[in-house]
């Protein structure tokens, strides 16, 4: 799936989990080329989602809405909603808004993986 700022990739781990990796720019624009790929995940019985930010260089409230959205649908559920990787960026509009408290963000993707 892509857009013309945003793609977007999917696999699935052997432990379960769907990794949705993106890349390039998170806005009003794209969202929803990630937003349908976290909803696939969830349609296709994965309970464990990570998505993958190590490739993002913008996110602006329309993906920061994303994140909190997917973070309540996965615990309404009783399943988990990672980030994994954000730069620094993304880091930066994660902590100035309060919201690395609230979601589950990993430095890689690997801890992602095991959390």
């Amino acid at each position: 799936m892509s857009t013309e700022i945003l793609s977007v990739t999917t696999r699935d781990t052997a432990g379960g989990a769907r990794v949705v990796a993106a890349a390039g720019e998170l806005d009003h624009d794209s969202v929803l080329v990630l937003r349908d790929a976290v909803e696939a995940a969830w349609t296709d019985g994965r309970d464990h989602v990570v998505v993958d930010l190590t490739l993002v260089t913008f996110c602006d409230s329309a993906g920061l809405s994303l994140f909190v959205e997917a973070h309540r649908r996965a615990q309404a559920r009783n399943g988990a909603f990672h980030l994994a990787a954000p730069g620094d960026a993304v880091r930066h509009v994660l902590e100035a808004t309060n919201l690395g408290r609230y979601l589950s963000i990993h430095p890689s993707l690997d801890d992602a993986l095991r959390a």
